[in-house]
Order: C-alpha cells, then structure tokens, then sequence
C-alpha cells in the first residue's frame, strides 16, 4: 500500500517541484523525493542572466570561492585563481556578492558550501553603472557559527607567492568579519624588446633600436579588511565595512643599449619607473524591505589614497659615462573619492520597477617634486539617475531603461575645466522557447569621463625626445555596443555564440603632435572606434563529472579614427580550460591567448599565459603543486602607429614558474549569513601617472 501511495504522489509532487521552480527561479538547483533526485540543467538562462548552479563535486573539490569559480568551468570566462584574476573577452568582470560589489579577495574568502548560485551577467543593466559584464555569488544562510580560512601559494624557484586568510564569527544577528593577503612579487627577471622611429615635420626620420641589458620587477601589495553586518531577515539589513591596501612597491627597472640610424655612438639607458601608496576605504550600506514588495537601498564608499608614482629615465655615453638625458618624475598624491547612491525597487508577479540616483566626488591634490613642489587640484563630480522596466511576456521578456549622468571637473591652479549631460539609453529583449534555446538582443550605452592623467596640465617628460600634456578641454565620451547572442543547452553540450558591434564616436584618446621640437603626447575627443566581434563559448562534458573542456574563442575587426589617422586592427583571441576531477583529486589546465586592443593609435595587447595545476583535498586540509607558463613564452607590449612615432614593446618575464600550495580551512558552532547587498556606490579614488616609454 505505501509502494502504491508513493507511485501515485511521486508525479504530483514532481510536477510541484517543477511549479516551483518555475514560478521562484532562484529555488535550489537539487530537490530529494525520498529515493528520487531531480537535478535542474547546470545553466538556466534567464531573461537578464545565465545561472549556474555548482555541482557537489563542483563542491566538494573547492576549498574557498574562486576554486568553487574555476571548477564550474563558465565558457566565457577567464578565471585565473594563481594570479588573481577574473575576466572576459580580455576585460575585467565586476564581481559581486549578494548584490554587493567584491574584491578577489572577498570572492576568495567564500565558503564553497554556502554558494548557492552564480549569476552571469554579460548585459548588465542601467543599476550597474556602466559595468561591462557582472558576476553575482549568491549565498545561502550557513549551518556553522564560525570559520577559518587560510591558504599558502609560494614558488619553488623566485621570490613570489600569494598568502591568505580570513575568519568569520556570529552572535545572534550580528556577524564580525576579519582578514588580510599579502601578494609577494621581488627581483623577478624580466627584459623588453624595444624598437622605434620618428618622423619629424621636415620628413626626415631617426630609429632607435633598444638592445636589452636585463632588468627586474618588483610588485608586492597586502590587503586587510574588517566588516560587521546587522540582519533582520527580509527586514533589515545593515553592513559596515572598513579595508585599507597597501602597495609595497611596483617597480619596472629596465637597462638596455640605443643604437641610433644616424650613425651615432650607441646609448646605455635606464628606465625606472612605479608607484607606491596606501588606500583605506570605508563603506556602509543599509537595505530596508517595505509593505507591497517594495524595497528602499541606500550604500555610502568613501576612499583616501596617498602616495606617489615616479619616472626616472636616463640616456649616457658608454664610455664616458657622461649624461646626455636625465629626467626625474615625482608626483605625490592626496586624494580623496566618495560616493551615495540610493535606489528603490517595485516587484509585481511578472514585472519589475528600479529606479536610482548616485552622485560622486572626487577630490584631488597632487605635488609634483620635479616641478619645484608645484600643486595641482583637480575637482570632480558625477550624478547619475536612471529608471528601467523589466517585463515577462509568455516566451518575450523585454527590459527597458534611461539614465543620465552629469559630470563636471574643474582645475583650481587654471580655472579650466568641462561639464556635460550625457543619456544612456538601454534595452533587451529575450525570446526563449524552451530551457534549451535562447535568443536575446541587448543594447546598452554609457558614458566614461576624463582621468586625471588625462586633463592635467602640468607638462611630464617622458625621454629626450617625448613630453606627455593632459587637455582639460577634453569632455565626457559616449559608448553603445549592441549584442545579438544565442545559447543553448544539450545533455553534454552547453554554450553561446553570437555577434557584438560596438562603437565610442567620441573616444578619449591619445594624439601625437611637434611642438618647438618637442613630440607630445596630449588627449583629445577622437573621430571614434568601431568594432564587430564574432564569438563562440562551448563548455563540453566529455566524461560526465570527470572530464569538462570550456572555452571561449573571439574574432575581432575594429577601426579607430583620430586627429590625422585612421587605423584597422583585426585579431583572434580567447581561452581554453581542461579539467579532470576524480578520488578528491582536480588537475586543470588553462591557456589564454590575449586580445590586442586598438586604442588611439596603439595596439596594445596583454599578458598570454599558460598554467598546469593539480590539487587534492584530505578532510580540511588541501594540497597542490603547479607551473605557471609550462609552455609558451610570456609576451605583453604593445605597437605605435604614429605618423610621428611608429614603435613595438615586448615585456618578456620569467615566468616559468613552479609552486606548491596548501590551505585550511575549519567551520564551527552557528553561523549568520553575510550580509546582502542589492546595490553597491562605487568609489574608487583616482591617482596621477608618472610617464614612461
């Protein structure tokens, strides 16, 4: 009798199960009837986001957040845990928690247990403010009162590493948060090839061609945060966080031998150049759920920044010794940025009301030491309001919105400056007949105002020959990118393919110009860049929770126009993963080919890295052993294509580099869950840039 009253319940309540997803998208992705597991698809693609739902051996094999990332293998992105880093099609991914915006580090601290989701979006809305693709963890409420993380990753051969940790602890609805990394990078090999020509107004040219004679890196920075969230939960929320960064040093020390297409006598050159400082930050955030489903948002970040960034760049004979160049760059910072945002949001069954506003401060006071101690400050400030409707029709969902921003800046020494409205109009619509198939078209605009590097005025010599200008005339530029895409899912087979145009009429660039015999770099408003990509992101089981293949291949075509130049630029790039995960052991493997990006009239491409890595958990402990660039040759440069300076840089590091690693990780007692976050005031303080070749 009870076999007969399971069969006959057991369709009802899977059809149950089934109403309830449905109707709560974020319901877990695992339902237990008794003996029966009904398992949602690995990806759910919404209107607005795909949803990834980690595996339990996804799970079980992580240790803290970006493994738990890195093992659910997401097409399009670049997850790189070694060197800290999360992007897509070659650009950084906002990352967030509950809504909240987060570091690596915040990211890195997560307990793999409690992720109960991640949400992907490549077509963030007005409410993000310009991000170019979003990654949201969602977290679920912890069993446990407290927990310790804590992970070493040192090299075998170079004074590298990376160390962490961070521990959480809960009374009632309070919970107190504590942690800090230290990133170790000192006297890492590195050299460049450099080769370059100018071309005067008369017509006539000199080439320099720069024979490296070695140098070394160095980059080590630390971070340490503490935050204490308040919870009544679907009532209240309160979280309060205060984090300082300090960069140790960041220094390119390069050597290298001139030889001149004049005939001259061959030059030794040095060429230093980095930055060091300290950034404390503080943030507050309170959310407060109203009556009919409405909820109020309001996030405050203010951020401090001292330091300074300097330039030194010397030329001399060698065999003399006397100097026939020597600049010296000083530039100290005291900077200051703040931010307020607030935002309202209206839920109806099958529609959705945001409405926000945000205004922004920047603040900024810069001494430059090889000027006479000669002070510069920069005010700048941005509002921003925006509205947008979200709406699900049957198989249809259609998202529209506009926002406007103000920006205004102003130089104090001068009395120059510049101020402008811009709109950022945006809008999807969504067409899926099934969970297998999705078809979305997205356009989005926004808007990218002037740094402070390129509206100051005071004049920075970069070499002999070079000096670098900022242009305080230069306004507020204009992007949209328009984006058609499909994606599907198969038992084995899960991805996307589609088309992207993108085009910034206004662009901020760099211009090139003579000026009393002086070649200067200076900014300007540029006729535009234009670009077409073609992409394809495939993620293949090839054994079934053993084997995955991910990747993500680009073709991009793009042109730039400017004062006096227009440029075509075409190129592939893209990643490819490998990971097989058995008996509490993962080995992965990641090549990433870097995208060449056509700004002004430079090429500039990133870092092509290849790594092998293979880990295995034992209870709370976690061990690993791996190799960055196993193969390959490490290249990151760039290509000129001046009418006045036509030049190539490659940085080439040593970088084959082997490491171990070991982590622990501990839970006790009952734990809160973090606090959630819906909207995040982003305050980010800008800094000055001392020049260099």
């Amino acid at each position: 009798m009870k076999k007969f009253l399971f069969l006959l319940t057991a369709p009802a309540m899977t059809l149950g199960a089934f109403a309830q997803t449905a109707a709560d998208p974020d319901t877990s992705a695992v339902h237990n009837l008794d003996e029966i597991v009904i398992e949602a698809p690995k990806v759910i693609r919404k209107a607005d986001m795909d949803v990834y739902h980690p595996s339990k051996s996804a799970v079980d094999n992580s240790k803290n957040g970006m493994q738990l990332l890195t093992n659910l293998m997401i097409p399009s992105l670049a997850v790189n845990d070694v060197l800290g880093s999360v992007t897509s099609a070659g650009k950084a991914v906002q990352l967030r928690v509950n809504g909240r915006t987060a570091t690596i580090d915040q990211v890195r601290a997560l307990l793999p247990e409690t992720i109960k989701r991640v949400e992907w979006i490549d077509n963030p809305g007005l409410r993000y403010n310009g991000a170019e693709a979003v990654l949201n963890f969602i977290v679920t409420n912890p069993t446990v009162g407290g927990s310790l993380q804590t992970m070493a990753r040192p090299a075998v051969n170079q004074a590298w590493g990376f160390f962490f940790g961070d521990a959480k602890f809960n009374t009632g609805r309070s919970q107190w948060e504590v942690g800090a990394n230290y990133k170790l990078t000192e006297k890492i090999k590195t050299h460049r090839d450099y080769t370059e020509t100018f071309t005067y107004e008369d017509g006539s040219s000199l080439t320099r061609n720069e024979t490296s004679l070695g140098g070394e890196m160095d980059n080590s920075f630390g971070n340490a945060w503490a935050s204490y969230s308040y919870i009544i939960p679907d009532t209240t929320v309160i979280f309060i966080e205060a984090s300082a960064f300090h960069k140790f040093t960041d220094r390119f020390d390069y050597r290298g031998l001139l030889s001149l297409s004049n005939g001259s006598d061959d030059i030794f050159l040095d060429d230093i150049h980095g930055d060091k400082g300290s950034t404390p930050r503080l943030s507050a955030y309170i959310e407060q759920h109203l009556s009919n489903r409405q909820t109020l948002v309001v996030d405050f970040n203010g951020s401090f920044y001292w330091g300074r960034s300097y330039s030194d760049y010397t030329e001399r004979q060698p065999v003399t010794g006397s100097s026939l160049t020597d600049i010296h760059t000083m530039i100290r910072d005291r900077n200051q940025a703040y931010t307020v945002e607030a935002d309202y949001i209206k839920n109806w069954n099958s529609s959705r009301l945001t409405a926000g506003a945000s205004y922004t401060a920047n603040r900024n006071r810069s001494v430059y030491e090889n000027l006479g101690g000669r002070i510069f400050h920069q005010r700048q400030d941005k509002a921003y309001i925006f509205a947008e409707y979200f709406r699900r029709l049957d198989r249809f969902t259609v998202t529209a919105g506009l926002g406007a921003q103000y920006t205004d800046f102003h130089f104090k020494e001068t009395n120059q400056g510049n101020s402008s409205w811009n709109l950022r109009p945006q809008a999807t619509v969504t067409y899926a007949p099934n969970q297998s198939h999705q078809l979305r078209l997205n356009f989005t605009s926004w808007q990218t105002a002037p740094s402070l590097a390129e509206t100051n005025i005071a004049p920075q010599q970069i070499d002999g020959f070079q000096w670098r200008i900022g242009n305080p005339n230069i306004k507020t530029s204009n992007s949209y990118m328009l984006t058609l895409r499909y994606g599907f899912n198969s038992r084995r087979v899960s991805g996307s393919f589609g088309i992207r145009a993108f085009t910034s009429p206004d662009a901020i660039t760099p211009v090139l110009y003579w000026n009393d015999g002086r070649l200067v770099t200076s900014y300007e408003n540029s006729r535009g860049l234009q670009n077409l990509s073609f992409f394809l992101s495939p993620q293949v089981e090839i054994i079934p929770s053993w084997l995955t293949a991910s990747g993500y291949l680009q073709f991009r075509a793009e042109r730039m126009r400017g004062t006096g130049y227009s440029i075509h630029n075409n190129n592939w790039s893209g990643n490819a993963n490998l990971q097989l995960m058995h008996w509490g052991f993962v080995l992965t493997g990641q090549y990433i080919r870097a995208q060449h990006d056509l700004w002004g009239e430079k090429i500039s491409w990133g870092e092509n890295l290849s790594i092998v890595a293979i880990y295995y958990d034992w209870r709370d402990w976690q061990f690993g052993a791996g190799m960055i660039m196993p193969f390959g040759r490490y290249d990151q440069g760039s290509r000129m294509l001046s009418q006045w300076n036509t030049n190539e840089q490659h940085m080439r590091i040593d970088m084959r580099m082997p490491f171990v690693q070991i982590g622990y990780n501990i839970q006790w007692g009952r734990q809160k869950r973090g606090a959630q976050k819906l909207i995040n005031a982003n305050a980010n303080v800008d800094r000055s840039t001392a020049g260099g070749r």
